[in-house]
């Protein structure tokens, strides 16, 4: 992934003073680059390129700044963000990695700005029609006593991998995705790997693709998939119970169901000197995961680009992202969007 190295390889070089938030945060004064251009991180998944879009419509042309994308994987990103390598992190999964995200906030590496969406899920799910069937299309209940992921082992044949009939198929997170190591982790501590396959699906479109696929058919189909998404916006599917979470049992080779997630929106720790104005926008910004969700199916509906998706969310929700900035700069907005 384009820049990955340059941006593991700088970690160490950070310098900076203790961060704490929009209101009481301190701003150190050391800088590693003159800002030129604001850098989001683009890990790679639909809804933060979404809210990237966002962002970057309503700084360049509300506040008048130039913005560009920097790809790279979720705690590459992070580390590029602390060094001022990159400037803004839309979409922090923050209880994929809470030790490295609470240490990189309590040394000062970085700012939170904002709590973008806190009501989220993720981990293993199947069409709700596999437990509950569906009386409208005809679909009879699959596996009425699935309930959780250590159930699997027992269903293994209904969920068989098509290139090997030995084994059932679990479609996986995507490879850069903090969720994929996980979830192998998972296959492992759950002695999954001993009925089933881990799929590496490669990427969020053949992922999400494997879905729609098996749902319009009928089929039945076990996965990794999240809320919000475009998925969980437009079908009917259901999470697999896994043990409750425990942060002790979590950290010892994740055997409870994914933490509570609060994903939020952070800064490197010079952004608020430097543009004060956009950082004020940053710590107003707040969605949800019905919000997230809606955009994310409009985006699968007419098949649009994130930006051609972001225009359509200022459209739609205006009165929400009015209250993000100042009247003068959203007037600017809605008249460019005309």
């Amino acid at each position: 992934m384009e820049r990955i190295i340059s941006l593991i390889a700088t970690v160490i070089l950070i310098s900076s003073t203790v961060l704490t938030g929009c209101s009481n945060s301190k701003v150190s004064r050391t800088t590693t680059r003159v800002l030129g251009t604001i850098k989001f991180a683009d890990p790679g998944w639909d809804s933060i390129r979404v809210h990237n879009e966002i962002a970057r419509i309503i700084i360049e042309e509300g506040f008048g700044y130039k913005t560009e994308l920097v790809q790279g994987s979720e705690t590459a990103s992070l580390f590029a963000i602390g060094n001022g390598i990159m400037d803004v992190y839309m979409e922090i999964w923050t209880g994929s990695y809470p030790k490295q995200y609470e240490s990189a906030i309590e040394h000062g590496d970085i700012i939170e700005a904002s709590v973008n969406l806190d009501d989220t899920r993720q981990g293993l799910f199947v069409p709700t029609y596999v437990i509950k069937g569906d009386p409208k299309r005809g679909i009879k209940p699959m596996a009425p006593n699935l309930s959780s992921i250590r159930d699997l082992p027992k269903y293994w044949s209904l969920f068989k991998d098509p290139d090997d009939s030995n084994k059932g198929r679990i479609y996986g997170a995507i490879p850069l995705w903090n969720a994929n190591k996980i979830l192998e982790a998972k296959m492992k501590d759950y002695h999954l790997s001993d009925k089933f396959n881990y799929f590496d699906p490669g990427s969020q479109t053949v992922l999400n693709a494997s879905f729609v696929r098996a749902y319009e058919a009928g089929k039945p189909w076990v996965g990794y998939q999240w809320k919000p998404s475009s998925i969980a916006g437009q079908y009917d599917i259901t999470e697999l119970k896994d043990a409750p979470y425990d942060e002790i049992d979590w950290l010892d080779g994740y055997r409870t169901e994914f933490p509570s997630q609060r994903l939020t929106i952070a800064v490197n720790n010079k952004l608020p000197a430097q543009v004060p104005e956009v950082y004020k926008f940053l710590c107003n910004y707040s969605t949800n995961s019905t919000i997230t969700s809606s955009f994310l199916a409009y985006m699968e509906k007419h098949n649009s680009t994130p930006r051609e998706t972001a225009i359509w969310f200022l459209k739609k929700y205006e009165k929400l992202w009015t209250h993000w900035v100042p009247n003068n700069v959203s007037k600017k907005i809605i008249e460019r969007l005309k």
